[in-house]
């Protein structure tokens, strides 16, 4: 347990040697170490998680997810190390409170950063499925985008197609209708429309004769119908409409699998709403929760400190500050002190050397007159 202590001691950065002398302060840093130290495991979680999603698909995102975790965590535990340890209890409560105002607002946008991927994972089969219903309908409505475009460009074709098909409809009713009257005619039934003489007389040639027009007419109409439509059917190729199809299921499957962390993100927004635009409430207030949750972690270190009393530890670490900031300041006054003794000294030897330089050089002027 000393191991652990000291290590939670470690990562609150307070002074340990000073903490050591205080036990009823103990417990309250390894609180506060503790709480910064997994702050920094969930950011380690979060990042690595966040990560994994970047290079997903690819053989290195093991590697890089674990890579990247290690470094974010260091990094928030260092930064949370440095928050709470810069907060003095020297001053009153709302120098405090001033003094720890941009802490707290940097805790909460760690908080949201840190939250955000492990929400990704909590929700991970709701945004699966938000993410399928988002291809499906995207897909869908890319196909409805190319008919429509199709329909535009080709209209005097589909428009041919379309009455080839109607004509052709129309003919074959016809010529059903047409034998029927034929075999009447020949077999001598009484109607409005057959002479009821039985046999294959006049009446009956001319009633062949319609019907093999039409015959003849409905396969020049077929004939043309399939040409239109191998026309079409090719310029339905050659702009991909064809081949844009509808996602099945096996395909919704691998493409939610390996959505990015954008894709996903966007899906986890839409889980707040319901398919008419409104408000889902309940999971609206689910996601929330897990985000003041991390947000709430992340300050809790700077909110302990701030609530904490004024204890035998600040004293201790505010006398020994004074203590060094009083002794740095004799420090640099003496050395002032050094060096213009030092300079005056030096100025005197430049002097005395000048003035030994002046006189020889008046002697050797004498001798030489």
């Amino acid at each position: 347990m000393k191991k652990v202590t000291d290590f939670f001691w470690f990562c609150s950065g307070a002074h340990v040697d000073t903490l050591k002398k205080y036990p009823t302060e103990h417990n309250k840093y390894v609180g506060i170490g503790a709480t910064i130290f997994f702050t920094a495991l969930f950011a380690s979680l979060s990042g690595g998680y966040a990560m994994y999603f970047v290079f997903s698909g690819s053989n290195a995102a093991v590697f890089f997810a674990i890579f990247f975790g290690l470094i974010w965590g260091l990094a928030i535990f260092n930064m949370d190390r440095y928050i709470v340890a810069s907060i003095k209890k020297t001053g009153g409560t709302n120098h405090q409170i001033v003094q720890a105002l941009p802490r707290i607002l940097l805790a909460i946008m760690i908080g949201i950063v840190i939250s955000r991927p492990l929400e990704l994972k909590i929700f991970d089969k709701e945004i699966r499925q938000k993410l399928k219903t988002s291809y499906l309908n995207g897909q869908r409505s890319k196909i409805d985008t190319l008919n429509k475009a199709f329909t535009e460009k080709y209209s005097l074709e589909l428009t041919k197609l379309q009455g080839l098909k109607t004509e052709k409809d129309s003919l074959e009713k016809d010529i059903n209708r047409s034998r029927y009257l034929l075999n009447q005619e020949v077999f001598g039934d009484k109607t409005n429309q057959t002479s009821g003489i039985t046999g294959y007389g006049t009446y009956a040639k001319q009633k062949e004769v319609v019907v093999t027009q039409k015959e003849q007419r409905l396969i020049q109409v077929r004939n043309e119908l399939d040409l239109v439509d191998k026309i079409i059917n090719t310029r339905k190729e050659i702009e991909g409409l064809n081949s844009t199809k509808l996602f099945n299921e096996t395909q919704l499957d691998s493409l939610s699998s390996v959505a990015g962390f954008a894709d996903r993100n966007y899906a986890l927004g839409q889980l707040s709403f319901n398919p008419d635009g409104s408000r889902d409430l309940d999971t609206y207030l689910a996601i929330s929760f897990i985000s003041f949750l991390f947000i709430l972690l992340e300050c809790l270190p700077v909110f302990v400190k701030l609530m904490s009393d004024k204890g035998p530890y600040d004293v201790a670490l505010q006398n020994i500050e004074s203590v060094a900031t009083h002794q740095s300041f004799k420090d640099k006054d003496l050395e002032i002190v050094v060096t213009d003794n030092v300079f005056d000294t030096r100025n005197e030897a430049e002097t005395d050397k000048h003035k030994t330089l002046v006189r020889r050089k008046v002697k050797r002027d004498l001798e030489e007159e």
